[in-house]
């Protein structure tokens, strides 16, 4: 096993999985009945510009490990060299733990390890923390999460994914958790040289309530889904890879052969989106923008309806595969239909790239997939939205002593080392010969490291996005340029990197557009159903929340960049 991330060593598998994916898009009902406290801090609205520069730690790049490929474009860093043991760098050389207990709560997908395992001993040890965690089922950690913030039993450390933050529990986390200001903004930070090394932006979305909250974990803010193709299928048949929509369209009719069982592809919804510039709708914030003075929401766009039609079309067309008519397409793991060369092209995350290539290269050495490049509708370049640039956080109780604190950070200061170095080594991949072994310089997990070594401290904190694959370099290369070719067409959204805290009001609104979406690419509703639901947006609340992220924006300014 190798890190497979590009927006964090070792997230992207949690992002990727059936079971995180579906939890990110079902949000849940938190259960919440008494949140926050009656400290300070707005309880909406955001915090940037010169109020967020006081907040924010002093970036200072890390030196001791210099990647192979640099980031550029918003790429994630690139390390395309075999692993040598004997030549990782120390970048923490001292601890800075000073023996306390802390207690963290985190999502966690799996069946948790032994609580003394020796993955966790070796990491105390290393840290100077006696970290007792207290995982929780990843798919019902909105119910969870709920519940402890609404009581006095809060843990030392709470891990609250982005997806989480819906309901009450925004309001919950600025009531709840301490103010981290005093120990790591401006050049305090400098105490902990790996956090120090943490992206600015991944900083300035860990401000909620006017205070730095939250401890990060950065990524790469091009698209992390991308269009996935059977390359060796491609090559074989002569097929092109294409670069508009009706290219797609042609290449897709010739490649589907019901009776032979072989279609185009799965639902390309994420892959029309992008096709058409429509930005992005992963998190609220992000779709809204300014445009010529007037601040719009993505589903009231032409771009919107125009990448829905489409997609329409494929399904239409018979080209999809038939398991997509069914639902969402996460729903069935696609790798074996996709390996056995039933449909040729599917949306997921940037990690498939690796995982596919890895699970079929002993049984099926043919088998390529690379990654598609996104096109504009019309064969032009495209117009692409930037992702947020920190999607998890972990969150310290209010009520935390100072030495707590201190000892949180000396956690987050080692999981966030870079990769190529022993903290990185035995955050991600625990005790050499016990968890994973080395042969020609690529480390893979024993059976016990796939116990013992899951979502554990990487929840705590993690270095700048990363991308490596010492067993598949041409993968982790392909990956890495993937993400500078389409991040010199990303934009920056105007509340781009903004924690935007929206008004409870507002929080059930947008909840059902997902579904229509998908009811009108398969043909089960029309492109009108969609026309009367925005206006009913509108009406029953759209308008007023687009007049409240104006005066958001006319009281905070846009994103820089």
């Amino acid at each position: 096993m190798t890190p497979n991330a590009a927006s964090g060593p070792s997230r992207r598998k949690f992002l990727a999985s059936t079971a995180v994916a579906t939890a990110a898009v079902a949000g849940g009902m938190p259960l919440l009945s008494a949140c926050g406290g009656s400290e300070g801090g707005s309880r909406d609205g955001t915090t940037s510009g010169k109020d967020a520069q006081k907040l924010l730690p002093a970036y200072v790049a890390g030196n001791v490990v210099t990647p192979d490929i640099p980031s550029k474009n918003g790429s994630a860093v690139g390390f395309t060299g075999k692993l040598d043991l004997a030549d990782l760098k120390t970048s923490v050389p001292e601890k800075l733990g000073k023996g306390g207990r802390v207690t963290v709560m985190s999502p966690f997908w799996g069946s948790p390890p032994k609580e003394d395992n020796a993955y966790y001993k070796a990491m105390n040890d290393l840290i100077g923390v006696d970290v007792v965690w207290q995982n929780q089922d990843g798919n019902t950690y909105d119910q969870k999460l709920g519940a402890v913030l609404a009581s006095s039993e809060v843990p030392d450390v709470v891990v609250v994914p982005g997806w989480n933050m819906t309901g009450k529990i925004p309001s919950a986390i600025i009531g709840k958790f301490a103010d981290l200001g005093p120990y790591l903004s401006g050049d305090a930070v400098k105490e902990y040289p790996n956090l120090a090394a943490i992206p600015t932006d991944a900083w300035q979305r860990s401000l909620f309530g006017g205070k730095l909250l939250g401890l990060p974990m950065p990524s790469s803010y091009v698209s992390g889904i991308l269009p996935l193709y059977r390359q060796d299928i491609f090559e074989k048949e002569g097929y092109e890879v294409p670069r508009s929509c009706d290219e797609f369209m042609a290449l897709a009719k010739e490649a589907t052969n019901a009776k032979a069982r072989r279609w185009a592809c799965l639902d390309m919804k994420w892959t029309a989106l992008n096709a058409f510039g429509v930005l992005s709708g992963n998190e609220k914030s992000l779709g809204w923008n300014e445009v010529d003075g007037k601040v719009i929401n993505r589903i009231e766009t032409e771009e919107y309806l125009e990448a829905l039609e489409w997609t329409r079309k494929l399904f239409a067309a018979g080209v999809v595969h038939p398991d997509a008519h069914l639902g969402k397409s996460n729903a069935v793991d696609p790798g074996p239909k996709f390996a056995a060369g039933e449909f040729l092209v599917y949306n997921q995350d940037i990690s498939q790239w690796w995982s596919r290539t890895a699970e079929q290269a002993t049984q099926n050495p043919g088998f390529r997939i690379w990654g598609m490049d996104f096109f504009g509708h019309d064969g032009g370049d495209p117009t692409l939205w930037a992702q947020n640039p920190a999607s998890i956080f972990a969150f310290v109780n209010k009520k935390a002593s100072k030495s707590v604190i201190r000892d949180v950070l000396a956690v987050a200061n080692v999981t966030a080392a870079p990769y190529g170095t022993k903290e990185y080594m035995a955050t991600n991949y625990g005790v050499e010969g016990t968890h994973y072994t080395v042969k020609d310089g690529v480390p893979t997990k024993t059976d016990q490291g796939n116990i013992d070594v899951m979502n554990a401290y990487v929840m705590v904190a993690s270095p700048a996005a990363t991308i490596a694959h010492p067993d598949f370099p041409e993968v982790a290369k392909g990956q890495v340029e993937w993400q500078q070719r389409m991040g010199a067409f990303t934009r920056k959204p105007t509340f781009y990197g903004m924690q935007i805290t929206e008004p409870a009001r507002y929080t059930n609104l947008s909840n059902d557009f997902e579904q229509l979406e998908d009811d009108i690419v398969r043909g089960r509703k029309k492109i009108s159903d969609m026309q009367q639901a925005v206006s009913d947006w509108r009406s029953k609340g759209g308008d007023e929340l687009r007049d409240w992220y104006k005066k958001l924006l006319d009281d905070n300014g846009a994103a820089a960049g």
